[in-house]
């Protein structure tokens, strides 16, 4: 009995990639692309409305994030597939991926090969990483490091939203962090998006459950 087609929807802001993305798929026989996302929220959306075997998914994708966007993706459908195709190979990103639900990680420029199986392997429901993810994943492990809290955030957002809780100003935090206003309002927008949440008092709330900040300004 034939194998039905992978159904792959691609999720990337970038026009080129998606395209030399979707020649090679097409050229495989078993796989089909099914759609493409420029921004995290058409990703959302057109996952939910083509509920594709596999997501290709960028993390910098404009309006929402791709940690953001994989972890709506899942909720709303847990048999879909994610695996992450990125720039970033930092252990935040990888280890924010992995607790979103992604199966897969790769940076791109993995070969095409590694790239077509890795989507073969996800669909079928296995754990794929690139040789550098997944010597970090070990060696997190081997470690015994303990899980950074909100690990969707960087270092420095999760610097940022620690003075954030304990009732800081933007203002008194850039002074702080030897940081400019405008950069610190940048970081501070970062959280609210990555955390979905909509203003201080929210953010404050995941920041304390968490474990950061502390009970006043200090």
């Amino acid at each position: 009995m034939s194998r039905q087609p992978v159904r792959v929807l691609i999720a990337d802001d970038h026009p080129i990639f998606r395209e030399g993305l979707r020649f090679l798929l097409d050229s495989l026989g078993w796989a089909e692309v099914v759609g493409e996302a420029e921004t995290g929220v058409q990703a959302v959306e057109q996952a939910a409305a083509l509920r594709p075997d596999v997501v290709a998914m960028d993390l910098q994708l404009p309006e929402l994030n791709g940690i953001e966007a994989t972890r709506r993706i899942l909720a709303a459908n847990p048999q879909t597939r994610v695996l992450v195709l990125t720039m970033f190979d930092d252990d935040d990103s990888v280890f924010a991926a992995m607790r979103a639900g992604a199966l897969g990680y790769l940076v791109k420029g993995a070969k095409p090969a590694e790239v077509t199986g890795a989507i073969q392997a996800v669909a079928d429901g296995e754990a794929i990483f690139g040789p550098a993810i997944a010597r970090r994943v070990i060696d997190f492990f081997a470690a015994g490091s303990a899980p950074r809290p909100l690990p969707q955030l960087t270092d420095r957002e999760r610097e940022v939203l620690a003075l954030v809780a304990r009732g800081h100003t933007n203002p008194a935090i850039a002074r702080q962090l030897v940081l400019s206003p405008k950069t610190v309002k940048n970081h501070v927008s970062n959280i609210f998006a990555k955390l979905a949440v909509a203003d201080r008092a929210e953010a404050i709330a995941k920041a304390r459950r968490a474990g950061l900040g502390g009970t006043g300004p200090g």
